[in-house]
């Protein structure tokens, strides 16, 4: 049995204004085990946002508990937050956020330096994902001598060199075109199997969840449904998810 890197349990999530009382997120149970690629979709209010934000460890939830790699993430305050951030989970942006100042090798060191790894261990790990990644040629160069691609790469490459637990992509096709799209989610595809990595991606976009293995879809603060991949092909999955996407709009 795999183990069981994410668990959301009754998690709730409410916004108070002095007038109203918002519930973003309520009462969501789930798990994510190890190896798998899960999409979060659903449409602008939905909670998928804020659901992130809060495994993310960016915001809290008002009730509920937060499981990542066993460790109860409401528990953790201060610095040792950060440092679990740091080490825990990776993260893939929808802009990349690279340092236009650093270059790739820098980018994906980075993330260890702030984990106060050793130089020597430094360069032990980017010169390997660099390799898994296919971006050896790119390491001494800045972002703006990159193709877009090679940008993704080493975006992925940043979030992967830690080792973490789960890595996070919120809509991270929302500002490419089609193509850049396609080759992003490629790409996480690779991660996935390659590499066995556990991903959460957040998507309002029916085209991008289908590259996934499992969604869960928002409405309202709550899982609408929830559907498996199974051995079905990319298309033949988009078709399934345009069909609940479809149901999700008839709903009152």
């Amino acid at each position: 049995m795999k183990n069981k890197i994410l668990e959301v349990k009754n998690v709730q999530k409410y916004y108070l204004t002095k007038e109203t009382l918002t519930k973003a997120i309520d009462d969501i149970s789930f798990d994510v085990t190890a190896g798998e690629f899960v999409g979060i979709m659903g449409s602008s209010g939905s909670g998928k946002s804020t659901l992130l934000n809060c495994i993310s460890t960016i915001d809290t939830i008002t009730n509920g508990k937060i499981y990542i790699d066993n460790e109860d993430i409401s528990t953790i305050k201060g610095n040792k937050l950060s440092d679990f951030r740091g080490k825990k989970l990776g993260f893939i942006f929808q802009d990349f956020n690279l340092l236009d100042t650093l270059t790739a090798y820098e980018n994906i060191a980075l993330a260890l330096s702030i984990n106060n790894v050793n130089s020597s261990e430094i360069d032990k790990r980017v010169v390997e994902i660099a390799k898994d990644l296919n971006i050896n040629e790119v390491l001494h160069k800045f972002p703006y001598h990159m193709s877009g691609g090679q940008q993704q790469r080493v975006a992925a490459a940043r979030a992967m060199v830690t080792n973490p637990a789960l890595i996070l992509a919120d809509e991270p096709t929302g500002a490419l075109d089609s193509a850049s799209a396609i080759m992003l989610l490629e790409m996480l595809t690779e991660i996935n199997t390659k590499f066995n990595s556990t991903i959460l991606m957040v998507t309002h976009d029916a085209m991008s969840a289908s590259y996934s293995n499992r969604i869960l879809f928002l409405k309202d603060g709550q899982i609408f449904n929830e559907i498996y991949r199974g051995s079905d092909e990319q298309k033949i999955f988009f078709n399934k998810v345009l069909e609940v996407v479809s149901e999700m709009g008839g709903q009152k």
